[in-house]
């Protein structure tokens, strides 16, 4: 760090293994980072202690810090793990089972034994309301206060903690839901309480519910959470205020995420896309694969001149892992990115068919692979990293924790006997499974938008992302990847460039020849309104606060939407034809052709209020060119047959641009170990990116 920045901005990603800090001075563009093993249950105790220590190593003072920027896994976690408050449900007469019912359509047509999701809500605290309003808004039941005090009753004496609110078609007249959010305040003071027509105003009646109930469940926790890391940072002597990283790539106000936790859901992940298109851009490539692999999972995006393809079509805590429609859905904007594999202490086993597997279970940081020494037996993805000499034992997190080679032996060995092989041969096999897990997931991703990945350059972040970056983009297609300087803490850099943003959407469904444009105007404009005030209170000036518009608009008749943008300022008959241009031109990326003389209809309509993007300067990589650059050499293995080889490996502190290098090799890294594989070559670019070009021809 440069001792003459006055002001810095930390950076603090929790995942589930590992808790990244970044500490960044804007005016000098000075970086220093840390790296700690996440704590549970309560994360916020890894956090307080790292920045304390961070803060300490680098000679900054607490009050010195004018912006804190976080990304957690919390609210996802705490969906999967079942481990939210006891919640309650109100919904329209008729409507109790519906998260019960949840689509028509099956998952897998073929599983006879197929599971769905649990609702987070038991039937019995699923409480019905007589009310009722149509699509159009229009009251065709009044409420029934008697039925509303029952249920305020019920669910007080049941000691519920969260109550969501989802009456049928609440998104088009809210009035029945505003007022029982009243009573339901009035009867159960200390609840928490979610309403369906601020958490996700939208038609689909499944969903919505879904994503009330969901934001419910986890309020309590997120408010406690966001509550005590706030006071922590306080006690510290950090005044600034706190940051929460959202689902689609940008930043609100701690109450913001506090009444909107559902929001959160992909916190951590957005970061390292974020930092991929940074680094993309540095290193003169518009067009990348972001690519994240920690100690937990793996996640992928595709990503054009910065810019993030965004969906409300999530979901979370699925019953099979990578199974599509498995999970809760939420209608929430979330960045569109793909859970793509496993991470570091993802477990390997064998299948029902006695095939090895890899995932979806983790070792996480406890008991942790079992190369960590701290109670882990089973083989990960770690091990056999290590043991494949990719992994330095010394050096794993810069020396301060060394990997015990002979418990990752002990480990892959009890799956190398029960698939009869040796124990190498199934560290390879772990590792090129995971690899080939990865590449087929991100090419399916690819060509459901479209997309031919070979044409972008991939970005590789995280602390295992790196070691099998090249081996993934090798079965891609892809020749060239790009490793980052800090590339370990990846996603903490990311929280750097989040721009304070909020999403709106609401639902008016209709043709566009048959638009009511003051209705439409008036609708956008009172989302516009909103998110100016969300934006305004966190602290971003108005001249500088940006909108932009979309629409999810489908050929009449279609089940889904194709999203593009809406012109700007208030809309007339002209604007509706610019639209209708902007929707031609996406549905063709996407699928190939239009279908001239079939009507299109709007479904959903979405205003996006956001600050500037953070003046982030190019960034001065602290210990480049110091020392040598050939620190040492050691045995890996990149061809189970030919076995080990000796390659050189390099500091990557110490090089300096210009530096060149052919596979095999590895580069150390306090964060990170980046592998170049036989058949690549590695040179260090004016940004301090090690970028990886593929030779060309198959190894």
């Amino acid at each position: 760090m440069d001792d003459r920045a006055a002001q810095y901005a930390l950076a603090v990603d929790i995942g589930g293994t590992f808790t990244d800090m970044v500490l960044f001075a804007p005016q000098t563009g000075g970086m220093a980072v840390s790296k700690v093993l996440t704590s549970y249950p309560d994360p916020s105790e890894a956090v307080l202690d790292g920045v304390v220590s961070l803060l300490e190593t680098r000679g900054v003072g607490a009050g010195d810090i004018t912006r804190v920027i976080h990304g957690t896994t919390l609210v996802t976690n705490t969906l999967i793990e079942r481990k939210g408050a006891r919640t309650g449900l109100m919904t329209t007469r008729g409507f109790r089972d519906a998260l019960e019912i949840g689509r028509e359509g099956r998952y897998d047509i073929y599983d006879l034994f197929l599971e769905l999701p649990e609702p987070l809500v038991e039937r019995r605290l699923r409480l019905e309301i007589d009310e009722r309003v149509n699509a159009k808004g229009q009251v065709v039941g009044a409420l029934d206060e008697a039925s509303l005090r029952r249920a305020c009753v019920a669910l007080r004496e049941a000691g519920v903690e969260a109550v969501g609110i989802s009456f049928l078609h609440a998104y088009a007249n809210s009035a029945h839901e505003q007022r029982a959010a009243v009573a339901v305040r009035e009867a159960l003071p200390g609840a928490a309480v979610s309403v369906s027509h601020r958490v996700a105003p939208e038609l689909r009646e499944y969903e919505r519910t879904s994503t009330t109930v969901a934001n419910a469940y986890v309020q309590p926790l997120a408010a406690g959470y966001l509550a005590r890391l706030e006071e922590g940072l306080r006690a510290c002597g950090v005044s600034a205020p706190l940051h929460i990283m959202l689902s689609n790539g940008g930043v609100c106000s701690a109450e913001t995420a506090a009444e909107f936790p559902i929001r959160l859901v992909e916190s951590g992940p957005c970061g390292g896309a974020l930092a991929g298109a940074y680094w993309g851009r540095r290193s003169g490539r518009p067009e990348v694969l972001a690519f994240d692999m920690g100690g937990t999972t793996a996640k992928a995006v595709l990503s054009h001149n910065g810019v993030f393809p965004i969906t409300t079509e999530s979901e979370v805590a699925r019953v099979y892992r990578f199974k599509r429609g498995s999970g809760l859905p939420l209608l929430v904007p979330v960045m569109d990115m793909i859970e793509i594999g496993a991470g570091g202490g993802s477990i390997a086993h064998t299948n029902e068919l006695g095939l090895p597997a890899v995932g979806p279970e983790s070792a996480g940081c406890a008991p942790g692979p079992a190369c960590y020494g701290q109670g882990g037996t089973a083989p990960t993805v770690t091990d056999a990293d290590l043991l494949l000499g990719y992994l330095s034992p010394d050096f794993f997190l810069g020396g301060k924790m060394r990997l015990n080679v002979a418990k990752a032996r002990e480990a892959v060995g009890k799956l190398a006997g029960a698939i009869a092989l040796d124990g190498i041969r199934t560290a390879w096999g772990i590792h090129c499974l995971v690899n080939e897990n990865m590449a087929n997931a991100a090419r399916v991703h690819a060509a459901e938008r479209g997309i031919d990945a070979r044409g972008y350059a991939m970005v590789a972040t995280g602390g295992a992302g790196p070691v099998h970056a090249c081996g993934v983009a090798e079965r891609l297609g892809i020749g060239e990847v790009i490793v980052p300087p800090s590339a370990g803490v990846g996603s903490a850099f990311g929280l750097l460039l989040a721009p304070m943003t909020f999403d709106f959407g609401r639902s008016y469904v209709c043709r566009l020849e048959e638009v009511d444009l003051p209705r439409l105007n008036a609708l956008l404009a009172d989302m516009e309104r909103e998110g100016r005030s969300v934006v305004r209170g966190a602290g971003v000036a108005e001249e500088e606060v940006c909108v932009s518009r979309t629409a999810d608009m489908r050929y009449v008749g279609q089940g889904h939407e194709v999203r593009a943008p809406v012109p700007p300022g208030a809309l007339s008959d002209s604007s509706l034809t610019r639209l209708q241009a902007a929707f031609n031109e996406a549905y063709r990326q996407i699928y190939g052709r239009i279908c001239d003389g079939v009507p299109v209809e709007a479904i959903h309509w979405r205003v996006t209020v956001s600050g500037p993007a953070p003046d982030v300067r190019e960034i001065q990589v602290g210990g480049l060119g110091k020392g040598e650059a050939l620190k040492g050499r050691r045995q890996a293995v990149f061809d189970v047959d030919t076995g080990e080889v000796t390659v050189p490996v390099y500091d990557r502190y110490a090089l300096t641009a210009g530096f060149e290098a052919a596979g095999p090799a590895v580069f150390d890294e306090v964060e990170s170990t980046t592998i170049l594989p036989p058949g690549w070559a590695g040179a260090l670019d004016d940004a301090g990116n090690l970028v990886l070009r593929r030779l060309g021809g198959k190894r």
